[in-house]
């Protein structure tokens, strides 16, 4: 399969920023790595394998990207209020930089995102604030609660990127309207340490009306990367 090394300077997050693509054509879709990780580690993981046949023929295209965690959610060192202004800088990055990158390379429509983990929060988190961009999202053991992350800190900037507590409260009829087309799968294991996130997301989505597919694993499944290549297998 193609795979291709691409590095740049970010003028929005002022450093350069790195990123794995795999394929040469069919769905495009943004990786998201786990929690401070890096845009190699879905690789790897063992993740690309194996789906290998997919990106060959033509079927998938993967773009690996990099996170700012540890300058946003995971930086201890910075004031709460810091690290959401991280982080809208890398959402900026991601749909101002990264997707019209993705979309020079590939113009197939349709976008989909997914990620391990906290990745798989990066995912739904953006599907659910951009469903006139995103059309397909996989979570796989998804943390969807940041509030452990804050020391009790709360504004409406970080509401805003708390789907379990803006997903209750949202009422706007263009995002509703949107989610109704938007493909969302929330996989997780009955060992997952995530298992209780992906409950909760999944009862808010079903009250509020929102198509999901909720799929908990069973056979001791955790949350582990072997596991995750097992649902790539199943959601791709």
């Amino acid at each position: 399969m193609r795979r291709e090394y691409h590095r740049w300077y970010s003028p929005i997050l002022e450093r350069d920023m790195e990123l794995l693509e795999f394929g040469h054509a069919g769905m495009p879709m943004i990786v998201f790595p786990t929690s401070r990780g890096r845009f190699f580690d879905y690789e790897d993981r063992g993740m690309i394998a194996a789906t290998a046949w997919k990106y060959e023929q033509g079927l998938l295209h993967a773009f690996c990207v990099d996170s700012v965690d540890a300058e946003s959610w995971y930086n201890d060192a910075a004031s709460p209020q810091h690290r959401v202004w991280r982080h809208n800088q890398y959402e900026r990055y991601i749909l101002e930089e990264v997707l019209p990158f993705i979309r020079h390379r590939n113009s197939t429509q349709g976008l989909a995102v997914t990620g391990c983990s906290f990745g798989g929060y990066h995912a739904v988190n953006i599907a659910l604030r951009h469903p006139d961009i995103i059309t397909h999202c996989v979570s796989m053991g998804g943390a969807f609660d940041l509030k452990r992350l804050m020391g009790g800190y709360y504004d409406q900037e970080f509401y805003f990127h708390q789907p379990l507590d803006y997903l209750p409260n949202m009422n706007d009829g263009w995002y509703w309207e949107r989610y109704q087309s938007l493909r969302l799968v929330l996989a997780t294991g009955e060992n997952d340490i995530c298992l209780p996130d992906n409950l909760r997301l999944a009862e808010v989505l079903r009250q509020k009306s929102i198509p999901h597919w909720l799929d908990v694993w069973g056979n001791g499944a955790g949350h582990d990367w072997p596991w995750w290549q097992q649902m790539a297998v199943k959601f791709f």
